[in-house]
């Protein structure tokens, strides 16, 4: 069945990293698979994160990674990991170099995949002016005349968020609106444009937002936009063994960080809403302090 660990952690981010210490810490015998494709590779800072805000998310992970190495039964694994089986209680795992490893305990740390618009230019600007999160990038934002580009409850989610951030909003729906009667009349209330047009392409400058250029040939000037994508689990392993994946494209687990099928847990980015360094970093810790809990209690309640 391969090489054997306790733990096999899928994903080296900064989750799988925060749960690589905990567990290396209780001299848990674990590897890291990591692709080396995080979720925030177009982020140039990462910020709201305490002793690291305003770094960037490179040498927030190079750090964590020199940290954790210095634990001896924590290995690193640069790979991808393609496939997951469960025999006679352990998982294994085969990487895309056909290297096969088994363990007792499994922990998604994968991410997931942002699904951009068919918008030119939008993925130039991904992370850095077109952004998700006010709480991670809004401050660098704050006091600009801001679009939106959403439709229904998300737009509407950020039309009650941002006016703590922005200097004014825009809605740009891509298309025909799709909000309520009640909706549409507290936009026009707050005095928040609804534009249904449908989205040409986004002018940019190396990532930096210019123009939101509309089909009927109209421009739109904005230094940024927030835009919250359709997302996929990077790793397609989880559904594979059986876990169960919400409507939203998010694992599915409880306050333990364990997932419906006993001995795999989730954390980060593939298990969370609220996407975040910090949150991913406190949901790693937990879930490796947790697995490390659930080894203990086996194997105390084994039978000699």
């Amino acid at each position: 069945m391969g090489t054997s660990y306790e733990v096999i952690i899928i994903g080296g981010s900064y989750a799988g990293l925060s749960a690589a210490m905990a567990l290396g810490r209780a001299s848990r015998n674990v590897l890291v698979i990591d692709s080396g494709k995080p979720c925030n590779a177009t982020t140039p800072h990462s910020h709201n994160f305490l002793t690291q805000d305003g770094e960037t998310p490179a040498a927030i992970s190079l750090k964590a990674k020199e940290q954790v190495l210095q634990y001896p039964t924590v290995l690193l694994k640069t790979g991808k990991a393609i496939k997951g089986e469960k025999l006679d209680n352990r998982f294994i795992i085969t990487t895309e170099a056909n290297e096969i490893y088994s363990s007792d305990k499994l922990l998604f740390t994968s991410g997931v995949t942002d699904v951009m618009p068919d918008i030119p230019g939008f993925s130039e600007c991904w992370g850095k002016t077109v952004i998700h999160c006010p709480y991670c990038h809004g401050y660098e934002a704050k006091d600009l005349d801001t679009a939106v580009i959403a439709n229904g409850d998300a737009a509407y989610h950020y039309s009650m968020l941002l006016p703590q951030w922005a200097k004014s909003l825009t809605l740009f729906t891509n298309g025909k609106a799709n909000f309520t009667d009640e909706q549409l009349n507290k936009l026009r209330q707050k005095n928040i444009p609804v534009i249904e047009t449908e989205i040409a392409s986004l002018h940019q400058d190396n990532g930096q937002l210019k123009d939101v250029i509309l089909n009927d040939g109209s421009k739109h000037q904005f230094q940024v936009a927030y835009h919250k994508p359709t997302q996929l689990q990077h790793s397609d392993i989880p559904e594979q063994l059986g876990c169960t994946i919400n409507e939203y494209g998010i694992l599915i687990t409880d306050e333990m960080q364990k997932t419906n099928i006993y001995g795999i847990y989730a954390a980060g980015d593939c298990s969370a809403l609220m996407r975040s360094v910090a949150n991913a970093v406190a949901s790693g810790n937990k879930a490796g302090a947790l697995i490390n809990m659930e080894l203990c209690v086996e194997s105390f309640n084994k039978v000699n």
